[in-house]
C-alpha cells in the first residue's frame, strides 16, 4: 500500500511537469518564432527510480509510476505574418539564421532586423549580428557603413531603343540625364531632323539646357534598319569634360508610322552621387542595398544553418536556440534548396496548435486526479489497517 502511495506521488509530479510544459506553450501562443514542446510520458519499472526502495517481492514487474520523457521541440512551422519593413525575415524551410555575438553563434527562425549605429545589422533590441557568408562559406558579419555612398559615373555611352517613323520629318527627345565625372547631373535634348532630299538620311542635333549646340551628326537608315557600321554617333562637350556616344546600332529602327515616334533612351551609363536609401534581402537571399540614384549593390548571401538532428537545439528566451554540439551542421547560402527561402516583410508565427494543446491539458488535469485518488484509496486502505490492530 505504500507502494501505491509513492506510485500515486510519481503521478502527481509528473503530471505537475506537464501542466507546466503546457502551460509554457499556450503562453506563448502569440510569441513570434516559439517552438512548442511536445509533452510525453514514460512508465517506470526499475526500483531504483522510487528514491532506491523496492515495495513486495515482484515489484519491478508490477511498475513503479509514470515520469514526464525530456521534452522534444516541435520545429513544425508557423503561419508568416505580413509586415511592411524590408529587414523583418522569416525562413520557408528547415534553415535557421545565423547570428554571432562575439565569439558565439546562436540561432533564430525569424526576427526584425536593424542596422545599428555601428553598421553591423543585428536582431533588433541585441547586438547579435545577422551573419552572412564569407568566399570561405564561414558565416562572419557584414558592416555595410562602407557602402553607404555609391561613387558616381560619368556618362560616357547612352543607348536608344524603338522606331524613329520614316514618315515623319522631325522628333525630339528632350531631358537626356548625362553625368560627369564628379557627379555633376547635365540635362542635354536630340532632336532628329529627316533630310529633304535623303528620306533615309537624319540629321541628329545635341544641345544643352541652356541651349548650346553640343554637335550635329548624321544618322542613316537603309531599309528600316540603322547602317552598319553607322549606329554610334560621337558628341564632345568639352566644356564640361564630356565624351558620349550615342548608340543607335541595335534595337533601333525607322518604319513607317505616322508622325509618331517611340524612339527612347534604353540605357545610361552613367549616374549621379547615391546614398543609402534602403537595405533588403532580394530573392537570390542576399543582402542588396538600393542607392538614392536607382543603382543597386549586393553584398554577401545570408548564412542559413541546417542541422541533422535539430532535437540538439536548446531552446532560448526571444525566439533564439543555443547549440553545443560538433559537426552536426552545416552553413548554407540560402539560394541552397536545402536551406529553404528567406520571405522578407514576414515574421513567423509561433506554432503552438490550442485545440491541442487543450487537449493535452485535459489529459494531464485527468491523470492528475487519478493519481490522488490513488494516494486517497491507499490511504484509507492504511487506516482501515490500523483500524483492523485496534479492535
Amino acid at each position: 500500500m505504500f507502494g501505491a502511495i509513492y506510485v500515486g506521488l510519481s503521478g502527481l509530479g509528473a503530471y505537475s511537469k506537464g501542466l507546466q510544459a503546457v502551460s509554457n506553450n499556450v503562453s506563448n501562443l502569440n510569441t513570434l518564432g516559439f517552438k512548442s514542446n511536445n509533452v510525453t510520458f514514460s512508465n517506470l519499472f526499475s526500483p531504483k527510480n522510487i528514491n532506491g526502495l523496492a515495495y513486495g517481492n515482484n515489484s519491478s514487474s508490477i511498475g513503479h509510476g509514470v515520469t514526464m520523457k525530456d521534452l522534444t521541440i516541435n520545429f513544425g512551422q508557423g503561419e508568416f505574418r505580413q509586415t511592411s519593413r524590408d529587414l523583418d525575415l522569416s525562413i520557408d524551410g528547415n534553415g535557421f539564421f545565423v547570428l554571432i555575438d562575439g565569439d558565439r553563434q546562436i540561432y533564430t527562425r525569424t526576427g526584425s532586423f536593424v542596422v545599428n549605429d555601428e553598421g553591423f545589422v543585428v536582431l533588433q533590441g541585441t547586438d547579435y549580428r545577422l551573419a552572412v557568408l564569407d568566399s570561405d562559406g564561414r558565416p562572419v558579419a557584414l558592416n555595410v557603413d562602407g557602402f553607404r555612398t555609391d561613387a558616381p559615373e560619368p556618362t560616357t555611352r547612352i543607348t536608344f531603343a524603338d522606331n524613329l517613323s520614316s514618315t515623319a520629318t522631325s522628333f525630339t527627345i528632350p531631358d537626356i540625364k548625362v553625368y560627369g565625372a564628379n557627379g555633376e547631373e547635365f540635362t542635354w535634348s536630340a532632336a532628329f531632323t529627316r533630310s529633304a532630299t535623303e528620306p533615309n538620311v537624319w540629321a541628329v542635333t545635341v544641345k544643352d539646357a541652356a541651349g548650346r549646340t553640343i554637335g550635329v551628326q548624321t544618322l542613316r537608315f537603309q531599309g528600316g534598319q540603322v547602317v552598319t557600321g553607322a549606329g554610334e554617333l560621337i558628341f564632345d562637350d568639352t566644356s564640361n569634360g564630356l565624351r558620349i556616344t550615342f548608340d543607335f546600332s541595335s534595337n533601333v529602327t525607322s518604319f513607317s508610322s505616322g508622325t509618331v515616334s517611340s524612339l527612347r533612351v534604353r540605357e545610361n551609363d552613367g549616374h549621379a552621387t547615391g546614398s543609402l536609401a534602403s537595405l533588403i534581402v532580394n530573392e537570390n537571399g542576399r543582402l542588396e542595398i538600393n542607392y538614392t540614384n536607382g543603382e543597386k549593390l549586393e553584398l554577401g548571401a545570408v548564412a542559413i544553418a541546417d542541422f541533422r538532428d535539430p532535437q540538439s537545439l536548446e531552446q532560448r528566451s526571444n525566439a533564439l536556440f543555443a547549440y553545443s554540439g560538433f559537426g552536426q551542421r552545416q552553413f548554407l547560402a540560402a539560394s541552397d534548396p536545402r536551406a529553404g527561402s528567406i520571405l522578407s516583410r514576414r515574421l513567423e508565427a509561433s506554432n503552438v496548435d490550442l485545440g491541442g494543446q487543450f487537449g493535452d491539458l485535459i489529459l494531464i488535469q485527468r491523470g492528475f486526479q487519478a493519481s490522488s485518488q490513488i494516494i486517497s484509496v491507499s490511504n484509507d486502505m492504511i487506516q482501515q489497517l490500523f483500524g483492523i490492530r485496534g479492535q
